[in-house]
């Protein structure tokens, strides 16, 4: 076979592929209008409304008005892209890195469950990242650390409410040790804190812990369950009117979430639970 042969039938393989990368990254729009602006050159030549060159010229200037909105939509983009990076620079430096290394597991993994795993991972770090937007951080129900570091740091007041269970386990577990030795700094610092113990049964155990936090300088209230709607039945706290957490509860009395919240709308209405339990709590001694 001569050289002029083999040139022959290797010579369109790269210039499909040119076509295909073409069209790979070209917009849609852009796309469209070069196919339009082909029909029209071919259809003007073939029905005669133009000469050959006349029609030629209308298809390639059609093509170069769309190749120059695909060029103006793509520098849009990067545009929309440079903008979205401006902020700290471990934003700057994590988020290009964050989408190569999503896109390359799947590409590299494709139709496999490292592919599926990749999108659903990638799905549950937007949702984590719409909370943190708002203003709210939610952890498992093991993790107390924005609570134990919101009561270090508060400095004016804390307000809280506490619903008691048949049994106060948690107050002598290590998490709840460690949340009132936090509780006994904030009141030597001069912070004021008032909780509420909201419970069915008032026992021995449960008295013997509301002395010893009235002894530390806590101002404790009292109040029956059946005293307040369900939707006061909760666990909450809340530091200087800037803050407060939630407790997500299941069936049987276990706190499930942490829900730490800086939103404007959750603090006050943290606040307003908190004073409607007040007035219908008693605080003699």
């Amino acid at each position: 076979m001569s050289r002029s042969a083999r040139r022959q039938r290797i010579a369109p393989y790269p210039y499909a592929v040119g076509i295909t990368r073409l069209m790979a990254h070209t917009d849609p729009v852009a796309l469209t209008g070069i196919a339009l602006s082909i029909a029209l050159s071919v259809t003007l030549d073939l029905t005669g409304a133009a000469s050959g060159v006349e029609s030629l010229l209308a298809g390639l200037m059609g093509i170069t008005i769309s190749l120059l909105v695909d060029s103006l939509a793509r520098a849009e983009r990067r545009f929309h892209l440079r903008t979205l990076l401006v902020g700290p620079p471990w934003l700057v430096r994590a988020v290009p890195e964050v989408a190569t290394a999503a896109r390359e597991a799947v590409e590299r993994h494709r139709d496999t469950r490292i592919a599926a795993e990749t999108q659903r991972r990638f799905e549950r770090f937007q949702e984590d990242l719409g909370q943190l937007r708002q203003g709210r951080i939610i952890r498992p129900g093991t993790d107390y650390q924005d609570m134990l570091g919101a009561t270090r740091d508060c400095v004016r007041e804390l307000e809280a409410l506490t619903n008691v269970l048949p049994r106060l386990a948690w107050w002598g577990s290590d998490i709840g040790r460690r949340y009132w030795s936090e509780n006994l700094a904030a009141v030597a610092r001069g912070v004021r804190i008032t909780r509420v113990f909201t419970y069915s049964d008032f026992s021995d155990e449960l008295a013997e812990l509301v002395a010893r936090q009235r002894r530390a300088g806590v101002r404790v209230g009292l109040l029956r369950t059946e005293a307040v709607p369900a939707d006061l039945h909760v666990n909450l706290i809340r530091w200087d009117g800037e803050a407060c957490w939630t407790a997500g509860m299941s069936a049987h009395g276990e706190i499930t979430e942490n829900r730490f919240s800086v939103n404007a709308s959750d603090v006050t209405r943290a606040g307003e639970t908190f004073r409607s339990c007040v007035a219908r709590a008693t605080f003699d001694p």
